[in-house]
């Protein structure tokens, strides 16, 4: 499992050139409505084991909760379930919005 800052994943969403990454959102429904980083799919945190054969196994995949500790151990199981391409993103959507888009709602 690797770790991304917020400003590095925003630089590699928009560059043309780097194939995109999933985008795993996995808060609750009501927290991906108040705000979220354009393109997630929500899959809230106790629906992944239901729902592993969504995921990509050879893509690289973004997992995004508040902070960063839920998508830490959603990471740290997708990692033990046999994905290899699993990225935490540090910091959460909250510091998304301190460090990549400061327009994006807060909560």
């Amino acid at each position: 499992m690797q770790h991304i800052r917020p400003a590095e994943l925003k630089a590699w969403l928009e560059d043309p050139q780097r194939d995109k990454p999933m985008l795993l959102d996995v808060r609750e429904p009501w927290e991906f409505e108040r705000c979220r980083i354009e393109g997630s799919v929500s899959v809230p945190m106790n629906g992944i084991p239901a729902r592993l054969q969504e995921l990509p196994q050879d893509g690289e995949i973004v997992v995004i909760c508040h902070h960063g500790v839920r998508s830490f151990h959603v990471a740290r199981f997708l990692d033990h379930s046999g994905f290899r391409r699993i990225i935490n993103l540090t910091g959460g959507v909250d510091a998304w919005a301190k460090e990549a888009d400061p327009t994006m709602p807060t909560y």
